[in-house]
């Protein structure tokens, strides 16, 4: 078929500003046009007709077989708002933050860098990234606006220099590490600005990222958070969400570190007892980890308990760890290596032995840390 064109009168009448008047004449017009030139309903309008016209229900009647979609100018805008839905922007650039860009960009998001040091920027500007001049810029373009820096010191330094900038509507996901306070405090002062807050707390090294199980906890309220999961599954594979409380990811944040922070200290004090004793570290580690890997069933046991308030004796009785502390702690001092952790360690069972508890099941130690 060879492509016909629309009269001019028709043409402009697909580009005017649509009144419902306007809508119900020209779609009269422009289906009678149609139905004049007889196009094959297996063959369709031609391209640059579709592109061009808005279908009303007006139109719908005269059309069957056609398919057609918006003129070009509302195409335009529909485009602008779905890459603005995809505009991130990512304030810190170290190791993490230059991670989270770098996977933004691989998963086709128009992404704004900022960083204190400029140089930082450039890889990533390499790879298709804009390079914001200011903390602001970066902020007035994106919908989602992540930070990893430090600490809150530097974080609040660089918020400082964005209450100008344009916030409402948009999310800030803070990712740096800090205290629930913290959290709480950033939360007002993003809602201040129109703007929705989510506080993260990130469980993986950065080459960890991205993965179908990296962890990321994530808690705030829950319209930032479905604004910014599009993002947060870009990070991590499945992001879980806390709660409405800001606060929430840093105390769970905390709470982990403490139980890793723990373990590693034993395994520090461990390494050095197997130095003492000739013995090599690394088989040591993995003699170790292997233990580990069986050692979660007990610890979700003692947690379950703990969350009951059980203490019943039933597994494993106080009194047994108060005697193998006591032994680490002997063995420290006679192969002359650091004492601190073993002091540490007995001495909080000491405590549980003497509040009465080395009858009460392991988790009574609670009620030590209760006080």
């Amino acid at each position: 078929m060879q492509a016909r064109h629309l009269p001019p009168s028709i043409l402009f009448a697909t580009l005017i500003p649509q009144s419902r008047f306007s809508e119900i004449f020209f779609s009269y017009i422009y289906a009678a046009f149609l139905k004049g030139k007889n196009f094959p309903a297996e063959q369709g309008l031609p391209r640059a007709y579709r592109e061009l016209f808005l279908p009303t229900e007006s139109f719908l009647p005269y059309c069957s077989g056609f398919s057609f979609t918006a003129p070009l100018f509302h195409q335009k805008q529909r485009k602008m708002k779905q890459n603005a839905n995809k505009a991130a922007a990512v304030l810190g650039l170290g190791m993490m933050g230059a991670t989270l860009a770098k996977l933004l960009l691989e998963s086709g998001y128009d992404v704004t860098v900022w960083n204190r040091s400029a140089d930082k920027s450039a890889p990533l500007a390499a790879l298709g990234a804009k390079v914001a001049p200011s903390p602001a810029d970066a902020v007035n373009a994106a919908s989602v606006i992540v930070m990893c820096v430090h600490d809150y010191a530097a974080a609040n330094a660089i918020l400082s220099q964005t209450e100008k900038a344009y916030w409402k509507g948009k999310v800030f996901v803070q990712l740096t590490s800090g205290s629930p306070a913290e959290a709480d405090l950033a939360e007002q002062w993003t809602e201040a600005l129109g703007a929705g807050y989510l506080d993260g707390a990130i469980q993986a090294a950065p080459q960890q990222m991205g993965r179908p199980d990296t962890p990321i906890f994530i808690s705030g309220k829950a319209a930032a958070w479905e604004q910014a999961l599009p993002v947060l599954k870009v990070f991590a594979g499945a992001p879980e969400w806390l709660g409405i409380s800001a606060g929430l990811a840093s105390s769970v944040d905390l709470a982990t570190l403490s139980g890793i922070y723990g373990t590693l200290m034993g395994f520090f004090h461990g390494a050095r007892i197997m130095e003492n004793a000739g013995y090599p570290v690394d088989k040591y580690a993995t003699l170790l980890t292997g233990i580990l890997s069986t050692f979660g069933d007990f610890i979700n046991y003692e947690g379950q308990l703990v969350h009951e308030n059980r203490f019943t004796k039933s597994e494993s009785p106080m009194s047994i760890s108060v005697d193998a502390s006591a032994r680490i702690l002997q063995q420290a001092k006679d192969a002359g290596i650091n004492r601190s952790f073993p002091e540490y360690l007995a001495g909080m069972f000491r405590q549980a032995a003497d509040k009465g508890l080395a009858n009460e099941e392991l988790s009574a130690m609670i009620k030590v840390l209760r006080g």
